[in-house]
Parts: structure tokens; C-alpha cells; sequence
């Protein structure tokens, strides 16, 4: 599991198993600056501008940090349109990995969804999974099928010690697949539940499910974009695989599942995305999907520098070292916050630190939009943007009425090999500050809402004047401080 360093002065947190070498300037804007930029982005984090930016826990996708090993690798692309040899060298990485056979390239996660629900989703079709995410959703959605989710009660327990909330009730799902016998295209389970805390599964929960889908000739699909982070947790909490490697645990998770897909944009630390299988039949109603959505069969969207990168990544999530770093860094910041009363989910799960806005502003309603109050004054207080996982990122219920998300969450993700120690602890000491001044936060109000993924692009408002006020007392408590 890796060498615990033990410090003379009885201090305990992780310490980087990695060097900066490549840095890049941020800057932090006064806090009127801050309001007006938040203004301008109609309330959205997802539309600031990046030079307004002091940290960007927007996400993990696409932002984590390449190592050396990756940017050199990048230098012997072969740019050929098809038959690129990159592709050959990815590949060969993902097969030794995943030990699946057959390997089509996709741009991103998503467009990985897209192909998958193209290929199998028909009208009137039940999809259960562990719990949704918005893209995989909406990909549903657009095919006609639906989702159902068969998380355990223990999921929406926000502080509880439970240490696999992304566990799938085994079964509620033997009895939905009886009762929808015939209108079930596959499975679905999420490594590191990406909506509830990125909160993981036991490899255990995993071969339930993978073997009730086998008993009844259903295909398991395994989204394991976070699949490094619910490794870690594997390692680390079940106790049957703490003996074993990141790698031998890779593959065990792997053989469970009939089509593994992911974000290389987190599972890779470079920007593409992969779908494997281990069934021709399964393999070729995907192929054709391929040309049509992303590009050939060998780049699939992807910059073929990217896709050597990648193959370099994947082999790098095999090394603990580098997979702990999320996981104790976000477990720093939850254990930190949690100390000066600041309301967490717990236990730390993967992705980022998630701020309960029901509790942190338990004043604001879920119809004035908690988990996205919340975001914009997390950026006003201290330049750190999040991502609001509340009802926000929910889509109206066909009647027009709000559907009200079963949490309100604010993630903080901690992009792998980014952040330093001291902006971890300036951004507790921000989110410190805001907790002591929550009441001076009011809601949000639609101005511009998108009917899909509204929360990618639409615009809001705040209900009063609450972002002026917060600025004031900033001022009066930091002075002429940033």
C-alpha cells in the first residue's frame, strides 16, 4: 500500500509523491471584481472566464496535471489519419490493463455514452443503475429509455461513516430486471458515484451485480471514469483486497463488466476516452457509431498526441502513489472543514471535497437553487470556482415544475497533481469564512434556461442585493486584503 511517512512534530497529512517542474501564473482578483465577474457569468461557475479564477475546482476532466513521462510521449506521435501506430501503443496499454480484446476510441466520456446508447437504447427501455450522471442521463432521455436508480438509503446519509454509499442495492435490481424482463438493454454501475460525493463501490457489491446480470443475460456497462479513486477506496477499505495490487484489482473489477467505458479526461489525465468489450457482436453494434459521431477507428476524435499521453496515464493509475493524492487530499480538506463545523460529506470520498448545502445554507430553499447559491459565493469569498451537484444540474419534471435533487451539493474538486498544500488550506480558510457569514447568502433566480443540461450554459440571477452585502463584510473583516 505504500510507505506511511510519520512526521517528528506528530503532524499527519499526505505528502506529494510527486515534483512541479512546469508552472503556470494565477492571479487573484479583488473581491468587487469578484462579484462583478459572477455577475457577468449570470451566476453560472461554468461560464467565469478562467483569468477571474484563483482555483479551479470546477472539475477533475481534463485538468489534472500530465506528468513527464506523458508530455514526452507526446513528441512521438504518429499523425497518420488511419492505422496510426498511437492507437497501436494505446491499445496494447488498455488490453494489458483491462484485458478486454476489442477497443474503440471515443473524444470524451460522453461521446463514449452517446455510441453505447445509440447502439443499445431503444424507446420505452429501463436502464437501472447505482446512480445517474447528467450526460449519461440525457443520452437515455434522447433514445427514449429512462433511468432507475437502486442506491442503498445509506447513499443519501451525507455524514454517515458508511464507506461504500455507491454500493447498488443488489436486490431491488434482481427484482426490477425480473419484473422488466425483455426491455433491459444493460446494467449500468459508476465507479465513484459521480452525483452523491464520489462515493464508491466495493468490489464485492461489484461481483453481486455482475453476477445477478449474468444469471439473467443482461450486459453489465461499467463507467469507470473515477475508476482510480474507487481504487484507492478498494485498496484502503475492504479488507479482501488490501493484499492485492492497483492492478490486480483493476482487472478483477473489469472481468465483472461486459463494456468498460471512460473519460480519459480523468482515468488517463489526457483528453479522449476509450470503450472496451470482450464480445465481437457486442464490439461491432458499437463500431458503426464510431465513424459517424467521432472519427476513424484509430483516432475516434482524439489528437493522437493525446491518445500516447493517455496510454501513459493508464499505465501510471496502476502506481498507488500516484492514485492516493485525490483521495488524502480531499480527505485533508473534508477533515479540516469538518473541524471548524463546516457541514461535509462524509467519509471523503473521491473527485473533490462536497460542501452539503442543505446544511450550509439551510436558509436558502431548493427552489432559490442551495448548491448554486452556494457556488457563487464560494468564488465571491475567495476566486474558488465549484460545480454545483444539486437541483441545478437536474432537469424539470415533465410538468414544468422543478425537480427537486435528492441532495444539494457543492463539489470542490481536487485535479490530480495540481493544487499545493497552501492554496488547500487558503481555500478551507475561505469556505471558513463564508460558513461564519452564511446568512448573508440568498438564492438564485432563472434568467436564461436551456431544456438540456441547463446547468452547462444558462444564466441566473441573485434574488437581492446578498452578493454586495457579502462583499462588504469581507471588506470589513479582511480590510484591503485579497
Amino acid at each position: 500500500m505504500g510507505s506511511t511517512i510519520s512526521f517528528f512534530s506528530g503532524e499527519s497529512f499526505p505528502i506529494e509523491m510527486h515534483k512541479v517542474r512546469i508552472v503556470q501564473k494565477l492571479s487573484l482578483i479583488p473581491i468587487e471584481e469578484r462579484v462583478s465577474a459572477m455577475q457577468a457569468a449570470g451566476f453560472n461557475t461554468f461560464l467565469l472566464k478562467n483569468n477571474s479564477i484563483f482555483m479551479d475546482m470546477l472539475t477533475d476532466s481534463g485538468v489534472n496535471a500530465m506528468s513527464d513521462r506523458q508530455l514526452a510521449s507526446m513528441m512521438m506521435a504518429d499523425d497518420a489519419y488511419a492505422g496510426s501506430m498511437s492507437f497501436e501503443r494505446l491499445k496494447e496499454a488498455a488490453i494489458g490493463i483491462f484485458g478486454k480484446d476489442f477497443i474503440l476510441p471515443a473524444h470524451q466520456g460522453r461521446a463514449a455514452e452517446n455510441i453505447i446508447s445509440s447502439a443499445f437504447v431503444k424507446p420505452g427501455n429501463v436502464v437501472p443503475m447505482n446512480y445517474h450522471f447528467t450526460t449519461t442521463k440525457a443520452h437515455i432521455g434522447l433514445r427514449g429509455g429512462s433511468v432507475v436508480e437502486l442506491f442503498k438509503p445509506v447513499a443519501m446519509d451525507l455524514s454517515s461513516d458508511e464507506p461504500f454509499k455507491g454500493n447498488m442495492d443488489t436486490d431491488a435490481l434482481a427484482t426490477l430486471l425480473d419484473s422488466e424482463r425483455g426491455n433491459v438493454p444493460f446494467v449500468r454501475m459508476e465507479a465513484g458515484t459521480n452525483l452523491i460525493g464520489g462515493q464508491p463501490w466495493s468490489l464485492a457489491n461489484l461481483k453481486e451485480v455482475g453476477k445477478i446480470c449474468r444469471d439473467r443475460g443482461i450486459p453489465l456497462v461499467l463507467d469507470a471514469s473515477l475508476l482510480a479513486d474507487n481504487l484507492y477506496f478498494i485498496k484502503t477499505r475492504e479488507a479482501s483486497q488490501r493484499d492485492a495490487s492497483i492492478r490486480e484489482i483493476t482487472r478483477r473489477i473489469s472481468d465483472e463488466a461486459d463494456i468498460v467505458y471512460f473519460s480519459a479526461r480523468k482515468l488517463g489525465c489526457a483528453r479522449g476516452g476509450l470503450i472496451l468489450s470482450n464480445d465481437q457482436s457486442t464490439h461491432d453494434k458499437m463500431l458503426e457509431f464510431v465513424p459517424l459521431y467521432e472519427g476513424f477507428l484509430t483516432y475516434g476524435g482524439m489528437s493522437v498526441r493525446e491518445i500516447e499521453a493517455i496510454a501513459v496515464g493508464l499505465e501510471e493509475t496502476m502506481d498507488f502513489d500516484m492514485i492516493r493524492h485525490g483521495p488524502e487530499f480531499i480527505k485533508l480538506m473534508a477533515d479540516e472543514l469538518a473541524k471548524k463545523g463546516v457541514p461535509v460529506v462524509t467519509p471523503a470520498g473521491g473527485l473533490g471535497c462536497h460542501l452539503n448545502a442543505s446544511e450550509f445554507l439551510s436558509h436558502v430553499p431548493q427552489t432559490e437553487f442551495t448548491a448554486g447559491a452556494l457556488a457563487a459565493a464560494t468564488f465571491i469569498a475567495g476566486g474558488v470556482r465549484g460545480m454545483e451537484r444539486g437541483t441545478l444540474s437536474e432537469e424539470r419534471n415533465p410538468d414544468g415544475s422543478e425537480h427537486l435533487s435528492e441532495v444539494e451539493l457543492l463539489r470542490l474538486a481536487v485535479p490530480r497533481r495540481v493544487f499545493t498544500m497552501s492554496q488547500i488550506k487558503y481555500a478551507v480558510d475561505r469556505i471558513h469564512w463564508l460558513f461564519e457569514n452564511r446568512r448573508l447568502v440568498g438564492g438564485l433566480k432563472w434568467i436564461s434556461e436551456p431544456k438540456i443540461l441547463r446547468f452547462f450554459s444558462g444564466t441566473l440571477d441573485a434574488v437581492s442585493d446578498w452578493p454586495n452585502s457579502l462583499a462588504r463584510k469581507f471588506r470589513a473583516d479582511f480590510g484591503d486584503s485579497l
